[in-house]
């Protein structure tokens, strides 16, 4: 018998982080050949990613231009994906999240006639303008999906409210397996300046900033706010990778650069952003992946946008909500700066996202729906 051939899709760093440890888990069943196409939407940042994980992508799109529109990227998605899909022929697509990637390559497998799983299925703010554009994207996702493998039972409710109704499977969310592979006590950085860092002396936060939504005023106040955190707090000292789009760093450069004890560093591998993570004290960001990561290890993070399409990590208490007004950022910073007992209670919160087992339950359901196994796998249940 052939075996299923799965080719997995992703074009980002944040993707590769989560899409990268179900490629090696589907590569392990010995029903299964894994198959792996890279769009690099995100060329740089997402080599660095395979390079951690060891994998080597059977198709490369190499989509990246410099100030690529939401458009650009899309169309070239399109269009590159047609080649791959005519020449691997695999029985399934696996897409992850609410990228410009993930769109395009769950459209282009629907216009092929391939069933589409959807990693990551099931986040939600209900404002299609923030997460500008990933909420569009994930929406639309859903409606072209055949698999949606939900992180938590919140975003399961999501999907059946929206009429979604079979082939819904709770996994837990794949980064946390990720952190399992990259995190070590013992762990050096190849950048001599982490290295240096007063751990434990200071307090060091780990800071990200790079979304879409956030460009101009937004992202003008939360670099004033930064620069006023480090100004006024002498035991703190601040690490940005700063993104490499060209407006994130432009304001950037206008804003943070030259402010004291503030560390501007190149974006870092994923085995050096987990460890920098496991071992600082506060993390502020507009990502959606570190929202995740950083309760795993422990650490309180301070959003840095409107909403969130993770209320599991609020509602436990891992995250909170900083928004994008200078005065706001800096009060709830300071909050966590300066009462231990409000840190505390954030840093011991339970992390809703998993127990680095999701990439099991998600190639186990696919071997299911294939008939390679008998029993439907069992949901993830927090605090099983």
């Amino acid at each position: 018998m052939d075996k299923l051939r799965i080719m997995s899709v992703f074009g980002t760093r944040p993707e590769a982080i989560k899409m990268c440890p179900l490629v090696k888990e589907l590569a392990a069943r010995p029903g299964i050949e894994s198959l792996c196409c890279v769009t690099a939407q995100h060329r740089q940042m997402l080599d660095s990613v395979l390079e951690v994980f060891g994998l080597k992508p059977d198709w490369d799109l190499d989509i990246m231009t410099p100030r690529q529109t939401l458009s650009a990227i899309t169309s070239r998605c399109l269009l590159g994906m047609d080649e791959a899909l005519d020449a691997l022929k695999p029985d399934m697509v696996l897409v992850h999240g609410d990228t410009s990637t993930t769109f395009a390559g769950a459209l282009s497998a629907f216009y092929h006639r391939i069933p589409v799983g959807h990693v990551e299925a099931g986040l939600r703010t209900y404002d299609k303008y923030a997460p500008y554009p990933e909420e569009m994207n994930r929406l639309l996702v859903s409606g072209i999906a055949d698999m949606h493998f939900c992180p938590t039972d919140g975003n399961r409710e999501n999907l059946l409210r929206e009429g979604h109704a079979e082939n819904l499977f709770v996994t837990g969310n794949t980064v946390i397996d990720a952190l399992k592979t990259t995190v070590r006590e013992d762990y050096r950085f190849s950048t001599e300046e982490l290295n240096r860092l007063p751990y434990g002396e200071r307090k060091i936060i780990l800071v990200t900033c790079h979304r879409r939504e956030n460009y101009g005023e937004p992202m003008k106040n939360i670099m004033l706010a930064l620069r006023q955190i480090a100004e006024q707090h002498r035991d703190v000292e601040l690490v940005y990778p700063v993104h490499l789009s060209p407006v994130v760093q432009e304001t950037v450069e206008k804003y943070l650069r030259g402010a004291p004890r503030v560390h501007l560093i190149d974006p870092l591998p994923a085995d050096e952003m987990h460890n920098l993570m496991a071992r600082c004290y506060l993390v502020l960001t507009d990502s959606g992946g570190l929202q995740e990561e950083a309760p795993a290890l422990g650490k309180p993070v301070l959003v840095l946008r409107r909403e969130t399409e993770r209320p599991e990590a609020v509602a436990a208490g891992t995250v909170k909500l900083a928004g994008v007004v200078q005065d706001d950022i800096v009060t709830m910073a300071e909050r966590l700066i300066c009462d231990k007992d409000a840190y505390e209670r954030m840093a011991r919160a339970v992390n809703p996202y998993g127990d680095g087992h999701a990439c099991r339950r998600i190639a186990d359901a696919v071997e299911w729906r294939y008939g390679l196994r008998t029993e439907r796998p069992g949901d993830y249940c927090q605090g099983s």
